[in-house]
């Protein structure tokens, strides 16, 4: 009996997390693959990023555009609503056990009532996380009680998630697929990814080239949106001081679809078009992000990636503000406030000898590497070894 299971991918760092089980699933015979590809994947503004899953050889069952051209909070309300109308008609056509959903993105939800409606078992990677600071905290927790299977990155998570009323039977404490990523990605020289950047510098016509010679730091940042218009003056406090470290380079990757993200990356251009230590990547892909990340001298902005993957390089993560805020961390990791004095204070400790050795020396919270072999595991031993009863019974602790 062959599982026919569908994948959805709506942004590069959500494919760069899922590459790993796509691979797996996409090569056991035991599955049938629907891979499905939409949101900013398709937007020229964040780069055409479904080219990159076609080049690693992935077959891409159907690319749904639903993004609106703009990132207000009514155009995410509509995009959700494009999400809904399109997966509706795309589940219409195709007859699958199951979808696998990962996190908290509000194309995700949408995704998830569609489905939901299709009666399609939803399987969630990542609930029971809290990230106080974003609108994704609530939309992850409404996710979890969409699903029918859920895979947790801590036994801390997979305890929210029961406690949230899910039946302990089916969910799964697997570790995060960031770490995995890690730990088993063939990463590239310092030589190979220096020259690497600077073609795509010369594609992209920005800027003076990366000097890899120097330290530098890896740089994202995304709108905290649970607060109100702050994006621009918290990224223009971080631009502050980013250029006030001349000593340093500075790898910055564009913000993602949220509402505001666009104004973010329109202060990056500038910043990195005038600026010569600033560099700005509208996408590295999955090989060359994490190969800067393993010779950078420290992770800055309010990313996951600064959270789940950068402990296990032993690299020190500067976490601005509070979108991380309620995430498990890693003792690498420097909580600071979103402006220009807290931010230079806590990069002034990641370069420190004292903190250095603190981010070599730690272990991370989030598994050990074999995330996308324990989720496949427990999805062919769910789907072939017993009925799969949508009508969920609440679990009182």
């Amino acid at each position: 009996m062959s599982i026919s299971i569908c994948i959805v991918t709506a942004t590069r760092a959500e494919y760069n997390l899922l590459k790993p089980l796509i691979r797996i699933i996409s090569e056991d015979e035991n599955f049938d693959l629907y891979l499905v590809v939409t949101g900013a994947h398709l937007s020229a503004t964040f780069g055409y990023t479904y080219k990159e899953i076609e080049e690693d050889g992935f077959s891409i069952d159907k690319k749904i555009d639903i993004l609106m051209d703009s990132d207000s909070a009514a155009s995410v309300s509509k995009t959700m609503g494009m999400t809904m109308i399109s997966f509706s008609d795309y589940f219409a056509e195709r007859n699958m056990d199951a979808i696998v959903l990962l996190g908290d993105r509000y194309e995700t939800l949408a995704v998830a009532c569609a489905a939901m409606n299709a009666r399609i078992p939803i399987v969630h990677l990542y609930g029971g996380e809290t990230t106080e600071g974003a609108i994704d905290e609530g939309i992850r927790h409404a996710i979890t009680k969409l699903s029918y299977l859920h895979m947790t990155s801590t036994n801390e998570y997979r305890k929210r998630v029961i406690q949230l009323g899910e039946d302990p039977s089916r969910v799964f404490n697997v570790g995060a697929l960031g770490v995995e990523n890690v730990l088993h990605t063939n990463l590239l020289s310092k030589d190979e990814l220096e020259k690497e950047l600077k073609v795509i510098a010369l594609k992209e016509g920005f800027g003076d080239m990366v000097n890899l010679s120097k330290p530098y730091g890896v740089v994202t940042f995304h709108p905290v949106t649970l607060e109100e218009n702050t994006a621009e003056h918290q990224v223009e406090e971080l631009l502050s001081v980013l250029v006030s470290h001349s000593e340093m380079e500075f790898i910055i990757t564009k913000s993602n679809a949220d509402a505001g993200g666009r104004r973010i990356n329109s202060l990056l251009d500038a910043y990195g078009m005038k600026y010569k230590n600033l560099h700005v990547f509208t996408s590295l892909g999955l090989i060359r992000y994490l190969s800067a990340i393993n010779y950078c001298a420290m992770v800055i902005g309010n990313s996951s990636s600064g959270i789940i993957e950068a402990p296990s390089f032993g690299v020190p993560t500067v976490n601005i503000g509070d979108r991380q805020k309620g995430r498990i961390r890693a003792d690498s990791i420097i909580d600071c406030n979103p402006n220009s004095k807290s931010i230079d204070a806590a990069m002034k400790k990641a370069l420190s000898k004292d903190f250095c050795k603190v981010a070599k020396n730690c272990n991370s919270p989030f598994g050990d590497g074999n995330t996308s072999k324990r989720i496949v595991e427990e999805i062919k031993r769910i789907f072939t070894s017993s009925s799969v009863d949508l009508k969920k019974k609440f679990y009182d602790l």
